[in-house]
């Protein structure tokens, strides 16, 4: 499947990132850590998260990206990492 994904600058996107187990509650247990990824991720990509949702096997989050930059991929990519 190819994807078509417009990157532009300063915009609000809206994501869900299910886990590969979806009968997993690995987001919850591991909350600290997921806290952890996304502080990290934010000191060298900053963004900005307007609302996020943590569920055991998934999350969903509304974030903006700053100004000059609109890759929110290597965003998600490092924190899924």
């Amino acid at each position: 499947m190819q994807y078509r994904r417009h990157y532009i600058q300063g915009s609000s996107y809206f994501f869900t990132i299910n886990l590969a187990d979806r009968s997993s509650d690995l987001l919850i247990k591991q909350i600290e850590t997921l806290r952890y990824a996304f502080k990290t991720v934010k000191q060298k990509h900053p963004f900005h998260i307007d609302a996020i949702v943590i569920l055991p096997d998934h999350l969903h989050m509304l974030c903006t990206m700053p100004h000059d930059d609109a890759n929110f991929s290597i965003r998600i990519k490092l924190i899924k990492y």
